[in-house]
C-alpha cells in the first residue's frame, strides 16, 4: 500500500509517539478509542488518513486534546500563544479540564498585561527595567 502523504504519516508518528509516552498497547489503545486494531495500526504507519472524529476517538483513548490531534493532522491551524501554550498542551500528566484551566489563566494574564501596558507583557520590557532600576537606587 502506498502512503497517503505526509500529512498521514506525521500524525501516525505523532500518535504512535503519544501511545509510547502513555504506556498503551497498540490494542489497549484500539479497545479505549473504539478503533478496529488494523485500523490503528495502519494510521500510525501512515497508510491511513483518519478523520476528524477518529482522531477525537483517538484524543479521548489517549486522554490528550483533540485539538493538538487536529493540529498534527492538519485540520487545524497551529494555535497561537507560544511556548507556554505548547508546553501545557503537551503535558501528559494533565487532564484535559487542568490542561484548559491552566490555558484560560495564562490567557487571562496575558490580556490583563496587554491591556495595563497596552503591549504584549514581555519580561525585557522598559516597565521592567523601571522598576528594577528604582529598587536598585534605594539599595
Amino acid at each position: 500500500m502506498e502512503k497517503v502523504g505526509h500529512l498521514a504519516s506525521g500524525i501516525g508518528e505523532y500518535i504512535r509517539q503519544q501511545r509510547s509516552n502513555a504506556k498503551i498497547s497498540l490494542r489497549q489503545l484500539s479497545k479505549l478509542a473504539g478503533v478496529s486494531n488494523p485500523y490503528l495500526s495502519q494510521i500510525e504507519r501512515g497508510v491511513r488518513k483518519p478523520s476528524a472524529e477518529i482522531l477525537q476517538q483517538i484524543a479521548k483513548g489517549l486522554r490528550i486534546s483533540a485539538e493538538a490531534l487536529y493540529v498534527q493532522a492538519g485540520i487545524l491551524d497551529l494555535p497561537s500563544g507560544g511556548p507556554v501554550p505548547e508546553a501545557i498542551r503537551a503535558a501528559a500528566e494533565l487532564t484535559e479540564r487542568q490542561k484548559q484551566i491552566l490555558l484560560d489563566v495564562y490567557e487571562s494574564f496575558r490580556r490583563e498585561n496587554t491591556a495595563m501596558n497596552g503591549t504584549e507583557a514581555n519580561p525585557g520590557s522598559d516597565h521592567d527595567h523601571q522598576d528594577r532600576g528604582s529598587a536598585q537606587g534605594r539599595e
